[in-house]
């Protein structure tokens, strides 16, 4: 059985964490194929969109501590550099609108790769749990980056500290999602997200999220600076024209993600 399932479909390629009998924790196998089709998605010109969810009841419980307790298994340094920092590296690296559709429980790594996304909605009846320190760990996968960013520091750290579940309706009052959906709409609705940003100026929201990317440790006057050049770029586009022409006609834009 294949751990990672993946479609492309109106421009928007589906990713599915598929070993749900185990709530899609991760193996090396899976976060390799995971990595593999990332790249694939990056470098294929007809996905113009990404959308990333589990099979079965949750998104993703983490690592599977079955492989880390196997002898033969790789150890944490390897799992940490080589299965799940280049997994965050292209989820921020790939210029093109990534979607997470959080469908039950997103623990450790799980909820920390549902947080590098771009946007995240997640299921009324999901939670997120930092649950590293359980078992004596620190939250990796980029969760002590991105975790203090969205919500602030004394949040992240008292839920990185206690392990708290957070559900979601409070994970979107306190900013770490987009959106909670209604159990039984959660994929239509994120598929229709996707589909939005796959019909528009994507090389444009490329440029967004490499801006957003670098205002994460830029000064202003840097981050002024980038916004000239990226806007620049932009307006080089076909989209930008297309865009233009269409608010003087008065008629919807046909967007082609050049």
């Amino acid at each position: 059985m294949k751990t990672i399932l993946h479609e492309i479909e109106d421009q928007v390629c589906t990713i599915r964490l598929n070993r749900p009998k185990v709530f899609n924790s991760f193996t090396k196998e899976m976060a390799l194929a995971f990595q593999s089709i990332l790249k694939k998605c990056e470098q294929n010109p007809s996905v113009r969109a990404i959308l990333i969810t589990g099979e079965g009841k949750a998104f993703c419980a983490g690592q599977d501590l079955q492989e880390i307790t196997d002898p033969k298994g790789p150890k944490l340094d390897s799992i940490v550099r080589d299965h799940y920092n280049p997994i965050v590296e292209l989820i921020r690296a790939i210029e093109k609108p990534i979607v997470c559709a959080v469908n039950g429980v997103a623990a450790g790594a799980g909820a920390n790769i549902a947080l590098a996304c771009d946007i995240t909605v997640a299921a009324a009846s999901s939670s997120f749990i930092q649950a590293f320190s359980k078992i004596g760990l620190i939250p990796d996968s980029g969760g002590t980056f991105f975790l203090p960013r969205i919500i602030g520091r004394q949040k992240a750290t008292a839920l990185m500290m206690l392990a708290d579940k957070v559900n979601a309706e409070d994970a979107e009052k306190m900013g770490m999602i987009y959106k909670v959906i209604a159990d039984e709409i959660l994929q239509s609705e994120a598929k229709k997200i996707a589909k939005k940003l796959a019909s528009l100026p994507t090389i444009g929201l490329g440029l967004t999220k490499r801006a957003l990317n670098k205002s994460l440790t830029n000064d202003l006057t840097t981050q002024l600076a980038l916004e000239e050049e990226l806007q620049t770029k932009a307006g080089k586009t076909f989209d930008y024209k297309e865009g233009v022409s269409a608010f003087i006609d008065k008629r919807a834009p046909k967007f082609k993600g050049k």
